[in-house]
């Protein structure tokens, strides 16, 4: 009999710590009734974050919301390039962010952090006087690479690299102060390179604004075309 009652006494107690945890759980995991957003950030608002935030945490309560997804739903907002998520007694969850650092526009819809990754930048308007970008979907990181190996060597010619792009067929193309294309092709990137910067030093930099593009894809030579000329016939690749 005493030990019949220890047992009903012991699965009395269980019974009554399972309850009073359920209850407290309950009294715990309340509605989120404050977001706190941290971080510093130069492209993206504290509003526009909030905003962006705001249906991830709808609904929400303390305790029972998933960590996780509301850090991958914050990685979907496309500004954001890393995102972590807390609990701050009572009733607090706590969005520690960090922006994405653009450094190139990408295919005219997206721009470029330094690993070469895209991300959209709709609805905030994109920074200015970044290098544009472009290529087949997946290139990014090749074309990235691409542009940060060829700057240096139009700095050497006081020339500013201001577009680059990879065609579909692997030929490159890309302009200079503003308005002066290269057609480099596909082939012998390196000697048509040293070709052009030959050709610049000795000539071509006499008649910056004059020239509409030069065509590097010749076995020797540079052909030049002029702002108000006829586009002309060459043969290519």
């Amino acid at each position: 009999m005493k030990r019949r009652n220890a047992w009903f006494g012991l699965l009395l107690l269980v019974l009554l710590i399972g309850a009073g945890g359920r209850a407290l759980w309950l009294w715990l995991d309340r509605p989120v009734e404050r977001v706190s957003i941290r971080g510093e950030w130069e492209y993206v608002s504290a509003e526009y974050l909030r905003t962006q935030l705001a249906p991830l945490v709808r609904n929400a309560t303390w305790l029972s919301v998933d960590l996780g997804e509301l850090r991958d739903g914050a990685l979907d907002i496309g500004w954001l390039y890393e995102a972590r998520v807390s609990r701050e007694w009572p009733n607090t969850l706590v969005f520690e962010l960090i922006e994405q650092e653009p450094i190139a526009r990408w295919n005219d819809d997206f721009l470029l952090n330094p690993e070469g990754k895209p991300f959209a930048f709709a609805p905030l308007e994109a920074p200015a006087d970044l290098p544009d970008l472009a290529g087949p979907v997946g290139s990014s990181e090749e074309v990235l690479d691409y542009y940060q190996s060829l700057t240096p060597r139009f700095s050497r010619l006081s020339l500013t690299l201001q577009q680059l792009r990879l065609e579909p067929r692997g030929a490159w193309r890309l302009q200079i102060n503003d308005d002066t294309w290269i057609m480099l092709g596909r082939r012998q990137h390196d000697i048509r390179l040293a070709r052009l910067a030959a050709s610049w030093q000795r000539e071509l930099h006499r008649f910056t604004d004059a020239i509409r593009y030069i065509d590097l894809r010749y076995p020797n030579g540079v052909a030049v075309s002029w702002h108000g000329e006829e586009t002309f016939d060459a043969t290519v690749e």
